[in-house]
């Protein structure tokens, strides 16, 4: 393998010719397109039609004072707010569908996105009909929020905030990246318990989902759909799957002194449908680690009953998985992501990893089998002690014809920061590195920082948006 130090470039090594057909990128990545355009439509039309509901069964009649006014504005935001949270929770469902269109990190994206419109409905909500009962009423707030907290279900309704509250200021940058990955996720779980905690006063204080009415219907049909997504997806399904194919650590294998690989056995692993690039969440049920949940990519392709994860032991959750016995038994959730051969929409694929983010790209390599020339990669670390996994990769790259080459160094300061500074010195670029990069897809996984200059490179570069997966390797 070459730095791109050297001065002269090699060309793709001889390798297999591959004469299946190609498939129709074109095609695919309009199917993709479609939809997430469809999965955006119905979040909004659906949110469009409980706002609708209420509308045409009444409300409109029911604004005959500027309280009722009030009120009328402040059931319409609860409503529209309550709907896009049943939303959120079904886009944290992991719902295939929408993981083989677009990915789970634009699914999570999405669901981040809406946090801050349904605390500002919800807000909304809560202050518009403290104000218009204290119209009708003819007392001023601060009675009548007492006079609210008389109600059982109204204070559900208000600790129901609170926890919401909570959820999205934990959500902010600042403030997530003071928090422990477990200690996030708790919070977060808290959300499922905020809606259902506001399903009370929603059903028992006023008209409006009154016993018998279509909204009613709605509104509990929609909960259950959104609550059954999650009880499926995220906890039956994967109990059945890691009963069905009894993963174990059958041994762990140490690579340098803070990377290891986990060898896991089980039955049936083809029937999995893995494809090299995906992750999954994997619990390893020993009496120190069975409570946390590893997002961790395969990889290798499994085979022969057999699969593998390479992790890097930076922090004590991923520390704790270098003492893992043989034999302790793995709860897994997946396959999960879009970070595959199945995102493709481009004739040619270019692959950048720094360091232990060369695991999903291993992986993808081996289930890409390029043809000679196909495919061109870069690995990027400080030190060739980082070159995780590389004999591997050398032999991937020398079976299938593929280029491959190593960026060594302390990184640029000057411009595109993902380089080494001698490389940027001479002058290398995206465009130098990768031949008809234009008619590639980018495949980037590494540390955030580092992934977003890639791919503000390769933006600046001319590639469009669904050319470049980006795989980030923390939460």
């Amino acid at each position: 393998m070459d730095t791109i130090a050297d001065p002269a470039w090699r060309l793709a090594p001889a390798g297999r010719r591959d004469t299946e057909r190609r498939p129709d990128y074109r095609r695919a990545l309009r199917r993709r397109l479609f939809s997430a355009d469809l999965a955006v439509v119905l979040c909004w039309a659906s949110t469009a039609f409980a706002v609708s509901l209420y509308l045409l069964s009444g409300g409109l009649a029911d604004l005959k004072t500027a309280a009722d006014a009030v009120n009328g504005i402040g059931i319409v935001a609860g409503l529209a707010g309550t709907n896009l949270i049943l939303i959120m929770v079904l886009l944290a469902a992991r719902i295939p569908w929408l993981d083989r269109a677009v990915g789970q990190d634009v699914v999570m994206a999405w669901h981040r996105r809406l946090g801050k419109p349904v605390l500002y409905l919800i807000l909304a909500h809560a202050v518009l009909l403290t104000v218009g009962y204290a119209l009708r009423d003819r007392i001023d707030v601060v009675a009548e929020t007492v006079a609210f907290f008389s109600s059982t279900d109204l204070v559900y309704g208000y600790l129901a905030f609170a926890l919401l509250l909570a959820v999205v200021v934990t959500s902010l940058l600042a403030v997530r990246r003071r928090l422990s990955y477990e200690l996030w996720h708790l919070t977060h779980l808290l959300s499922y318990a905020a809606v259902l905690l506001a399903l009370p006063h929603q059903l028992s204080i006023g008209g409006v989902l009154a016993q018998g009415t279509v909204q009613r219907i709605y509104w509990i049909g929609l909960y259950v759909v959104a609550y059954g997504a999650i009880l499926w997806f995220r906890i039956v399904k994967p109990l059945l799957l890691s009963a069905r194919h009894g993963l174990r650590v059958a041994r762990v294998e140490q690579h340098a002194p803070d990377v290891v690989s986990l060898h896991l056995s089980g039955r049936g692993l083809d029937s999995l449908g893995v494809r090299g690039g995906q992750y999954a969440n994997w619990r390893f049920l020993s009496a120190r680690d069975w409570w946390h949940a590893h997002p961790l990519s395969f990889s290798a392709v499994p085979a022969d009953g057999s699969l593998r994860l390479t992790v890097r032991t930076a922090g004590s959750g991923t520390h704790a998985l270098s003492r893992v016995r043989p034999g302790t038994r793995v709860l897994f959730e997946g396959p999960y992501g879009l970070f595959t051969r199945d995102a493709r929409s481009s004739p040619r694929v270019a692959m950048v990893a720094a360091g232990i983010g060369v695991t999903p790209l291993r992986a993808l390599l081996e289930d890409l089998n390029p043809s000679p020339g196909e495919a061109t990669v870069l690995l990027r670390a400080s030190t060739e002690s980082q070159l995780y996994l590389l004999d591997e990769m050398e032999a991937l790259c020398q079976s299938s014809g593929t280029a491959q080459y190593a960026d060594l160094g302390a990184r640029s300061e000057v411009r595109s920061p993902w380089l080494s500074a001698a490389s940027v010195a001479r002058g290398v670029s995206l465009d130098s590195v990768f031949p008809r990069l234009k008619d590639s897809d980018l495949y980037i996984c590494g540390p955030s920082e580092w992934a977003e200059s890639v791919a503000q490179d390769a933006v600046e570069a001319g590639l469009k948006d669904h050319q470049i997966h980006v795989e980030r390797f923390d939460w």
